[in-house]
């Protein structure tokens, strides 16, 4: 039965409590995440991403055909949205603040959020108003950003912005005025983007780089929901922690795997993929600048190089290429499909639910696979400076990410505590594994006695 109103804010309220720690005793600020969810989707919707992460990316291949202030810290919810597709939180836009869910994206640089002037928003879509901001001033700018699957077009301006207890009084948006169809969905609003300056469209510096010594430490990190096979899932359910200024220790186990990011400019967050695993056995994988992934929280799948993803479903056995759609590859839905990636540290699970999108088409045996070809049949120009690879949820479900600033920058993995919902225990220097991944399937939500335990700990700490 699917949870009233009534005990899905007594959820929230008790993750609320579980990941708000006592300011006194914590730095950065844990934003608490949102998942959208629709359901089983069918291949047009994985089609369509796929198309929009090659514009993203500025991939050229074949096209597919459509089917606050220093140490305080804060939680801040976030939202699943559609089946694990995107994860929102929430921002806060203008004088007096306009609040928006926006999806959180390690893989782009830019925020922008729709207006009130857009003519081309669905009627659902919480829009800004900038008229109704004392504090907002304008650039006398415009500028287009474009995706494989549409664009946006707006006005780009300056206001305050804020998100948990922490605020940037000038911050670059872009004010959309117009966008393509099917960008926004549900409760968004917008994206915020979580990577460097450099590759800013609106030439603006990112909120969280924008935040500077504000935060205690230049790191972000996420533990992402899985409600993929729960029949039962609401298209917004609960989808897990954003933390801006450091770690949440509650969230995972062990050390964090840090890894350092190639030296140069900082674009996206980037790490090189040194093994892959399928089914136990090591896959051949290319090396060098094709082995270039840039790990993505605003991207549901998992795109690679045609040889390499070639490789991967070879070693699944009844895989195939999904007639008329280039790239896409399915799999007996019977098989459990086991694969681990290695960044040059330790083997990471993915749980064989993620792996698994469902059905190709209704009755079918086969199920579609979550790794598809990134280029579609047409490799990346070596020295291109895109990424071969795009690491998306379907893999970082599976861990604790942690994404630190310097020279140069890094990106770490720990395995997910208990209490996330954690079950997978990495392999040593790529070594393959049957091991099915941390945060395994429905079970991912945080159950009730663990969340009412932790909370009755921090509602006691807190009277201390």
């Amino acid at each position: 039965m699917a949870p009233s109103f009534t005990m899905f804010s007594l959820h929230q309220f008790a993750l609320a409590l579980l990941l708000f720690p006592p300011i006194a005793l914590a730095d950065p600020i844990h934003l608490p995440l949102a998942r959208r969810s629709s359901g089983n989707r069918d291949i047009d919707y994985y089609i369509s991403a796929a198309k929009h992460l090659q514009g993203k990316y500025n991939i050229t291949g074949k096209s597919y055909s459509p089917r606050g202030k220093r140490g305080t810290s804060a939680s801040i919810q976030t939202i699943n949205q559609q089946t694990d597709s995107s994860y929102l939180g929430s921002v806060s836009i203008g004088t007096p603040p306009q609040s928006f869910n926006v999806v959180l994206d390690t893989g782009s640089s830019d925020l922008w959020v729709a207006d009130t002037s857009c003519t081309s928003c669905d009627s659902t879509t919480p829009l800004f108003a900038p008229s109704k901001s004392s504090s907002i001033t304008s650039a006398n700018g415009q500028t287009t950003i474009r995706y494989g699957s549409g664009t946006v077009a707006g006005i780009i301006a300056q206001d305050v912005v804020s998100m948990g207890n922490f605020s940037v009084q000038s911050q670059t948006l872009l004010a959309v005025e117009e966008l393509t169809d099917g960008l926004l969905e549900g409760s968004a609003s917008g994206i915020m983007g979580l990577a460097f300056s450099a590759i800013a469209s609106t030439r603006s510096t990112p909120f969280w780089q924008a935040l500077g010594s504000q935060l205690s430490a230049s790191e972000m990190a996420f533990y992402l929901t899985r409600f993929k096979d729960d029949s039962n899932a609401k298209d917004e359910e609960p989808g897990g922690v954003f933390t801006l200024g450091g770690t949440n220790s509650s969230l995972f186990t062990g050390d964090i795997e840090f890894l350092n990011m190639p030296s140069g400019t900082p674009t996206f967050w980037l790490l090189t993929m040194s093994a892959i695993t399928v089914q136990g056995q090591s896959v051949q994988i290319t090396t060098g600048n094709a082995a270039l992934a840039a790990i993505d929280t605003g991207t549901t799948l998992i795109g690679g190089p045609t040889a390499d993803v070639n490789a991967i479903w070879a070693a699944v056995p009844g895989s195939a290429a999904v007639v008329d759609q280039e790239g896409f590859f399915s799999f007996p839905c019977s098989t459990s499909v086991s694969v681990t990636l290695s960044f040059g540290g330790k083997a990471w699970p993915i749980s064989t639910t993620d792996m698994n999108l469902g059905q190709i088409s209704r009755g079918s045996s086969q199920c579609l696979g979550a790794i598809f070809d990134l280029s579609l049949g047409s490799n990346i120009p070596s020295g291109s400076g895109n990424p071969s690879w795009v690491v998306g949820d379907t893999f970082l479900k599976n861990v604790y990410s942690v994404y630190r600033a310097g020279n140069p920058g890094s990106v770490g993995f720990a395995q997910l505590s208990s209490v996330a919902g954690g079950s997978g225990t990495p392999s040593g220097n790529g070594s393959s594994t049957t091991t099915t991944g941390s945060n395994g399937g429905s079970s991912a939500r945080i159950t009730w006695p663990a969340m009412m335990a932790t909370a009755m700990i921090a509602v006691f700490m807190c009277l201390l």
